[in-house]
């Protein structure tokens, strides 16, 4: 069985927490994340407005992503932004790239922006990261908990607590990803 294509908008990708978590379900093969350099601009573009100290780590991050999913790159798919129709018309070009890249979803926190009429005609569905999760919670358990104890592993400059990183999940609006991890995720963890 193939594993879903999933189109990550940008603002799924600039909170560095739920990034790292996606790339790391992508990475072990849960689904095949896919973005383009625009939705990359946009997410290094608004961090660093936020966090210009950031600069030279957020290089660095891009291409540990691109080395990690090769071929999370969508190419090649300008020419169907002037006929695509969205509420809001900067988001054509992630409509265009999951339509090019035959994605299953648009993983994205801006639901309103995709609505699910405008993205029928092409088999694709907009899901909200908790959703988009969720969905690997019920189906691979095993498999995100791994992932989830490999990205707290990687959180040294400082350690981040288990219990700290749930509240970062929560802020972001992870509240179902959040439970489940609190209940299930090895306590014996930071």
């Amino acid at each position: 069985m193939t594993a879903a294509v999933a189109l990550l908008d940008a603002n799924v990708l600039y909170p560095a927490p739920l990034r790292d978590l996606l790339l790391q379900l992508s990475f072990v093969g849960l689904f095949q994340a896919r973005w383009t350099a625009l939705i990359n601009d946009e997410w290094k573009r608004n961090l660093l407005a936020k966090r210009p100290d950031l600069a030279d780590r957020i290089d660095r991050t891009q291409a540990v992503m691109a080395r990690a999913i090769p071929d999370a790159l969508v190419t090649g798919f300008e020419s169907l932004i002037p006929d695509l129709s969205l509420p809001d018309p900067d988001d054509r070009h992630v409509l265009a790239a999951a339509i090019t890249t035959e994605a299953d979803v648009i993983v994205t926190f801006n639901l309103k922006d995709f609505p699910a009429t405008a993205l029928a005609a092409y088999g694709i569905e907009a899901l909200h990261p908790d959703a988009f999760l969720q969905s690997f919670i019920a189906e691979s358990p095993r498999p995100v908990l791994t992932s989830v104890a490999d990205c707290l592993s990687r959180l040294t400059q400082p350690p981040v607590a288990k219990a700290e990183y749930l509240q970062l999940l929560r802020r972001l609006g992870l509240e179902s990803t959040a439970a489940f991890l609190d209940t299930h995720l090895d306590y014996s963890l930071p």
